[in-house]
């Protein structure tokens, strides 16, 4: 199971600037399990967001949105709503966002941060990666992760070795950062790059102590 955490408020307004309608994605899989999806969760987002004076064009509840397939057929069936919203908020890890994002044309922004609990996390079929680094940076990047998906895991642009898209560590590799520029340029958000990102804290790639106690293999120290 993915262990995940809501982003302050503050932050998701951030994400949301310029955003007024507002489309919502809820996993109702491991989030669900951490209170930070399912149904409660995706009611509590919907009211703050309101108080914030942004419009809920409509929401969503799916069960794992790891399930590709799954994720595009209810999608499908709230089209005319996803139209309707500046972008959409998701309630899920960071495959979760990338798998909304890479099939829908909008901004998928994620409204929770993934947190490193060790151990197996499972087979994932498609090429989307989650590093659970515990800050995620996908609302800045497109829906495409540049820890997972640039060699060098860099956050604010490509390296000088980048050629015709390609990374230099592997030719035969497409350049993350390549990749995250054109699906900005996509969806209308190359803005975003003129506010580079924050510096990683290598911290939260680590199990805090609170945490571990709230788990079932807590070790005493």
């Amino acid at each position: 199971m993915l262990y995940t955490e809501k982003k302050p408020i503050a932050e998701i307004l951030e994400l949301l600037k310029g955003s007024r309608n507002i489309f919502l994605v809820a996993c109702n899989g491991c989030p669900e399990a951490c209170e930070t999806g399912g149904k409660a969760a995706l009611e509590e987002i919907e009211k703050e967001l309101k108080t914030n004076a942004k419009t809920v064009s409509g929401s969503v509840l799916i069960d794992f949105l790891c399930n590709k397939m799954l994720v595009t057929t209810r999608l499908f069936r709230c089209s005319q709503q996803i139209n309707q919203a500046d972008c959409i908020l998701v309630l899920s890890c960071g495959i979760g966002v990338q798998a909304v994002s890479s099939i829908l044309d909008k901004p998928a922004l994620p409204a929770l941060d993934t947190i490193s609990m060790g151990g197996f996390q499972g087979l994932w079929p498609s090429s989307e990666r989650c590093e659970e680094c515990g800050q995620c940076y996908l609302g800045l990047t497109g829906g495409i992760c540049p820890i997972t998906f640039c060699s060098k895991s860099l956050l604010s642009g490509p390296c000088g070795g980048t050629k015709d898209g390609k990374c230099e560590v592997d030719s035969d590799r497409d350049c993350g950062w390549h990749l995250i520029y054109e699906r900005l340029k996509k969806i209308g958000k190359l803005d975003v790059l003129k506010k580079p990102a924050k510096p990683r804290n290598y911290q939260r790639m680590l199990t805090s102590k609170e945490l571990r106690k709230k788990t079932f293999y807590d070790i005493e120290e």
